[in-house]
């Protein structure tokens, strides 16, 4: 259910407080992002992704207050695609961008239906995530848009290689950015990646609004997920070691290539005997 008009800030006092009572724990680590990982330059045309959940939504003010602050020179578009939402979750995410000032272009699709039809309904998340992202990217290139801006925080980033050290045998992490495959001359890019999620949802709260959680019409189970295992473990570690999360991400830029039995470039597998004398 959405919030009444009179509990929502209004958006000069989310604004500021984006940029000055969450400047150390958002904005700062946004900015360092951007600069740290080269995501945005002179004349790109960016298109914001809104789900119309919590990370989405301080994505798209970060973006937002970076134009306004005229650090870089770029232009701005935000789209939200409707993939098959009740109308109530669809109305909550028009009037939470109404709210934040967030001039959203919604467009809708059938994808909710399509993967659980090809999953038989059997978790389709995974399908469902594949074919947002392509419908995502082709309503980009339609908008002129060179990347694609994706809501994924530093979080999404430590679970992702959790999750692939445990369940895949595989060491990768999610990138803050990455050529598209099958969309010339596009970028995806991650400016929240070193923001962590407990400050969004900090942030969020202030607003007054109600964010989507998972606004699925087919799944909603936590029991069996992996990702919620590894959010959970994340927890744990953090109960023995305070500097557990930062570490997981460290990980993946300390990799010391004479201390590992192999690893994988470009699709080709070298062993460490390739090299041992």
């Amino acid at each position: 259910m959405m919030k009444k008009e009179n509990e929502v800030k209004e958006i000069k006092d989310i604004e500021k407080s984006l940029i000055k009572t969450y400047r150390r724990d958002i904005f700062r680590k946004f900015i360092k992002a951007c600069k740290e990982y080269e995501l945005i330059q002179d004349g790109d045309k960016i298109a914001v992704a809104i789900s119309g959940g919590k990370d989405s939504l301080t994505l798209a003010k970060l973006m937002q207050e970076l134009k306004r602050h005229r650090q870089v020179d770029f232009s701005l578009e935000f789209i939200a695609m409707d993939p098959g939402y009740i109308k109530e979750n669809s109305d909550n995410l028009l009037y939470n961008c109404k709210k934040l000032g967030i001039p959203v272009k919604l467009y809708k699709s059938d994808i909710f239906e399509v993967a659980e039809k090809l999953t038989n309904g059997d978790s389709p998340c995974y399908m469902c995530a594949r074919m947002r992202r392509g419908n995502l990217y082709s309503k980009a290139k339609e908008l002129g848009c060179n990347k694609l801006a994706l809501g994924h925080h530093f979080n999404d980033v430590i679970e992702t290689i959790l999750l692939n050290i445990i369940f895949a045998g595989d060491y990768k992490t999610m990138m803050p950015k990455l050529k598209a495959q099958n969309f010339s001359d596009m970028e995806l890019i991650r400016p929240m990646y070193l923001v962590k999620e407990e400050a969004i949802i900090r942030f969020m709260k202030s607003t007054g609004l109600n964010p989507l959680d998972c606004a699925c019409t087919v799944t909603k189970k936590k029991s069996g997920n992996k990702r919620y295992y590894v959010k959970e473990l994340v927890k744990s570690l953090l109960k023995e070691n305070e500097n557990a999360d930062i570490n997981i991400l460290r990980s993946s830029e300390n990799v010391n290539l004479g201390q590992i039995l192999g690893y994988k470039n470009k699709g080709q597998k070298h062993l460490f005997t390739e090299f041992y004398e």
